[in-house]
């Protein structure tokens, strides 16, 4: 198969959604206006309160929602074929993922930025509102841990990689003093010398490796940590306009620059897919996902269709900076649809490697070992790895997780085009710092949020926590979130949970698209509510069988061996909590629905 067809035409498909089904979305169902001032504007403080340009908020939004899932979850997915993925994050991202990026973030905008927990609270009752402080703490910090992991494993003894990342922290720190302070409003003039900056910090950093200068980027994994904790940690608790929201715009604009390069590359190169439409392992029994298509697809692509992250930024901190509802549209939706073409991408990109050089990267030697005849009795005979290595100049079989697979697939398109071919070893480089700094944007909003939810939290108990302009309560709750995920990654206790992660960020997004549902209900548009109960519906029932499942055929039995007991007992618990959480929201929200909603003191929100 060709893979120019399919860009193309998921290109038009996102563009024909956003054009009719979003806009009827935000006319009908939400019913977007400027007419009430945005809470940027009204509680404006200069530091977690500040309204932005839109397009810098799209930035901000864009690179905090696109962590390691658009890239790895579809690189992984591939084992079951390219047409399962390709049609779940084409169909998913437009009738799920961006309607749950769109409704929880005009909810939070009219309940002045505050967080899910809160708006369930409101929306349904206040149990409905403690219950999700719960579940979404949990995931938000199993979230950071995991996608720290990813970055550490990036980074680590890389000073090539760790300058170019460690370069863009004071160049968005120059970027939003030109832009708010020195220069204000002057947002072009600090794109060009940030992106300028950032191009340098790209080129010259290749050639750190050998230099005087390397040994002040190389760092161990557990220097690193602290390293990744401290820079967490600042991000909380310095001003948006300072770091975090110029650093994503300005890692937005590379992002973005990247996959349109991709996107380009592929269409003049015009690969062939050749991993097959569907394998043998839809029906399980898989080398990377030992379960099945059903439902095991719809857990391991999360962001590149829809992800209960993405719930967590859109009331988190980006309602806190858009100062118009009708950017709502352009910011959440127009997000997640980028993020849905950088997931068909990527897979795009994996699955023109050869099977059988796909699935020696993505598994260990010895497990390649054990299932090359299987892989040849599936006609997976083709390789090319030994010259991809050496192209590349790294040893790239046996490497598992799907980040090398997947650069290794982007490099392979860039050297294809002509005048570029020669710079093989350049872009798998270039490609894995593009996957770093895909996820550690990610990592820097997380933290802020899981701060705004435990101070909320906090609040409750003792009233300054619950104003997020006080600088104590910001120190102590960004230190408490930043200790909580940073200890997982330090200890490598990570391991233990990260495989329900996948279960625990699509079980969130069913809990925001019930809350989302009473959000409509409450507010007369029942006869609109298919569109956030379908994807709930689907999402729901696929996620809680993965949740099951995971348990009775993985985390249970590893609790009967003395070796993976801790594990097991950590994930099956981890687990039941997040899935009692999430079925007792959405039974406290379906009573509400069948008694006819809620009742609004404010009939604006």
């Amino acid at each position: 198969m060709n893979a120019m067809p399919f860009v193309l035409g998921a290109f038009a498909f996102f563009a024909l959604a956003y054009r009719f089904y979003y806009s009827f979305i935000a006319v009908k169902v939400l019913m977007l206006s400027d007419n009430e001032v945005a809470p940027s504007i009204r509680l404006f403080d200069q530091n977690n309160y500040y309204p932005m340009p839109k397009w810098i908020v799209f930035g901000h939004h864009f690179a905090a929602i696109a962590g390691a899932g658009p890239l790895v979850g579809p690189v992984l997915a591939a084992q079951f074929g390219f047409m399962p993925g390709f049609i779940w994050m084409l169909v998913g991202a437009v009738m799920a993922g961006g309607v749950h990026d769109m409704v929880i973030l005009t909810a939070s905008m009219r309940y002045d930025g505050k967080s899910l927990a809160e708006i369930a609270k409101a929306e349904i009752s206040s149990f409905s509102g403690t219950i999700t402080s719960v579940a979404v703490l949990i995931i938000l910090i199993i979230a950071l841990a995991g996608l720290g992991v990813v970055v550490i494993n990036a980074l680590a003894e890389s000073s090539w990689g760790t300058f170019t990342i460690a370069a863009t922290i004071p160049i968005a720190i120059f970027m939003g003093l030109w832009m708010f302070k020195f220069r204000k409003g002057r947002t072009v003039e600090a794109t060009i010398i940030g992106v300028i900056l950032l191009s340098l910090a790209v080129i010259y950093g290749k050639f750190i490796p050998g230099s005087p200068f390397e040994s002040w980027f190389t760092f161990d994994r557990k220097t690193l940590t602290i390293l990744l904790a401290s820079y967490g940690f600042l991000a909380s608790v310095l001003p948006v306009w300072l770091l975090l929201s110029p650093r994503d715009y300005l890692s937005s604009i590379m992002k973005l620059t990247v996959i349109f390069m991709l996107a380009v590359g592929i269409i003049m190169v015009a690969p062939e897919i050749k991993m097959p439409s569907f394998t043998p392992y839809i029906h399980g029994g898989g080398p990377i996902i030992p379960g099945s298509l059903f439902p095991y697809l719809f857990i391991t692509i999360a962001c590149g269709a829809i992800s209960g992250f993405h719930a967590l930024v859109s009331s988190g901190t980006t309602p806190k900076m858009i100062m118009k509802e009708s950017h709502i549209q352009q910011i959440a939706v127009g997000s997640m649809l980028a993020e849905g073409m950088v997931s068909i991408l990527a897979l795009i990109a994996a699955t023109s490697l050869f099977p059988l050089d796909y699935f020696q990267i993505n598994v260990s030697p010895e497990k390649f070992t054990q299932i090359l005849p299987q892989l040849q009795a599936l006609g997976f005979t083709q390789t090319n790895l030994l010259s991809l290595s050496s192209q590349v100049k790294e040893v790239i079989a046996g490497r598992p997780g799907g980040a090398v697979s997947l650069a290794v697939g982007m490099a392979q398109v860039f050297s294809a085009i002509p005048g570029l071919s020669g710079l093989m070893s350049y872009w798998y480089h270039f490609a894995i710092m593009f996957e770093a700094l895909f996820i550690l944007t990610t990592i820097d909003a997380g933290t802020r949020i899981a701060r705004f939810i435990l101070q909320e939290a906090f609040g409750k108990v003792y009233p300054p926590f619950g104003r997020p302009n006080w600088i104590i309560g910001n120190l102590i709750t960004s230190f408490l979130v930043v200790f909580a995920w940073g200890y997982f990654i330090y200890t490598g206790s990570v391991s233990t949970i990260w495989p329900m992660f996948g279960v625990a960020n699509q079980l969130l997004a069913t809990l925001a698209l019930a809350i989302g549902t009473s959000f409509l209900i409450n507010r007369g548009k029942r006869r609109y509510i298919w569109v956030t109960v379908i994807p709930m519906t689907f999402v729901g029932i696929t996620t809680i069988a993965g949740g099951v499942m995971n348990m009775v055929n993985i985390y249970i039995p590893q609790i009967s061996v003395l070796k993976t007991r801790v594990q097991g007992t950590v994930n099956t618990f981890l687990t039941t909590i997040i899935l009692i959480c999430v079925l007792l929201i959405v039974t406290e929200a379906v009573k509400q629905w069948f008694n006819g909603g809620k009742p609004l003191e404010l009939t604006r929100k």
